[in-house]
């Protein structure tokens, strides 16, 4: 009941002192928690319209999904399957060696779910490759979907600003998916969450690497950067993955962890409401136009 409720909520809180590496080897238990995560990471909205569309008709169910979830099930399939072959490359002869194939495939899938701000660990973070740590980075960065349990800044937030990025390069005024325009409002909000959840990940960062205690036997090219961006990029995505510095933290490294955490679940939703609210009508003038270099 604990890790059932503990994998939908993707919170990542296990009973057992390794997570769950005991069972790495356990088809069951990683299948159904990894069910549960990606259920819990779907958002209700999503899940809701599926049920309602499994009622209907036969015939063109996909078709009739709003525009929002067919964003979240795209976006979510192509990080989930991007992920999985990426990370199996990256561990393949590092961490899941010595198990069977389809044990090495099932943990490689395990930990490209479970960076969707799950938390469970089926191998050591604290021994991964540089290149699997900074693949899980941007997975925990970008969390679940919208009105979900999970954290980050949302797949539908990716989602919308590659296609922003996509339309203005091809010279488009408007951005479109699937026969459907996306309101400039939206991709504003979409822009600005990005934008704020990456000041913050880069002010936490400095941060930590400020306040992180100097061994004398490294030099300063031999500090653990990507060990920093870890811990924060985790903390803000409310994951609950380390590499393992955590107990190692001063006060002020857990201070700021504790401010990540809460930033992470309130901070960016807050901060979306905020920026959603229709502003004002201004006074029946504007001021005169003035373009600036991009680039």
């Amino acid at each position: 009941m604990f890790h059932a409720i503990s994998a939908f909520c993707n919170a990542g809180f296990s009973s057992f002192s390794d997570s769950l590496i005991a069972f790495r080897e356990n088809p069951i238990v990683l299948v159904t928690i990894m069910l549960l995560i990606l259920l819990g990471g779907l958002g209700f909205l999503s899940l809701e319209e599926f049920w309602v569309l499994r009622r209907r008709p036969r015939g063109g169910r996909l078709g009739r999904l709003s525009l929002n979830s067919r964003l979240v099930l795209a976006t979510t399939v192509v990080l989930l399957v991007t992920g999985w072959a990426m990370l199996a490359a990256f561990e393949w002869r590092n961490t899941l060696a010595g198990m069977p194939f389809w044990a090495r495939s099932l943990n490689a899938l395990f930990m490209s779910v479970t960076a969707r701000t799950a938390g469970f660990n089926t191998v050591d973070y604290g021994h991964v490759t540089e290149s699997a740590a900074f693949l899980t980075v941007i997975l925990m960065f970008v969390g679940g979907s919208p009105g979900s349990t999970a954290g980050g800044v949302k797949t539908t937030t990716l989602a919308l600003v590659l296609l922003l990025a996509w339309s203005r390069l091809r010279g488009r005024r408007t951005t479109n998916a699937w026969a459907r325009t996306v309101p400039e409002d939206t991709l504003q909000r979409a822009v600005g969450l990005f934008v704020f959840a990456s000041m913050i990940l880069t002010v936490a960062i400095f941060l930590y690497t400020s306040v992180t205690p100097v061994d004398p036997a490294r030099t300063p090219g031999q500090t653990p950067f990507l060990g920093n961006v870890f811990e924060a990029t985790s903390a803000f995505g409310t994951v609950g993955l380390s590499t393992g510095i955590t107990p190692t933290l001063s006060a002020a490294g857990r201070v700021i962890t504790i401010v990540l955490m809460f930033l992470g679940r309130v901070g960016p939703l807050a901060f979306a409401a905020a920026i959603s609210i229709p502003e004002r009508r201004l006074g029946r003038f504007r001021f005169a136009h003035e373009d600036v270099n991009v680039g």
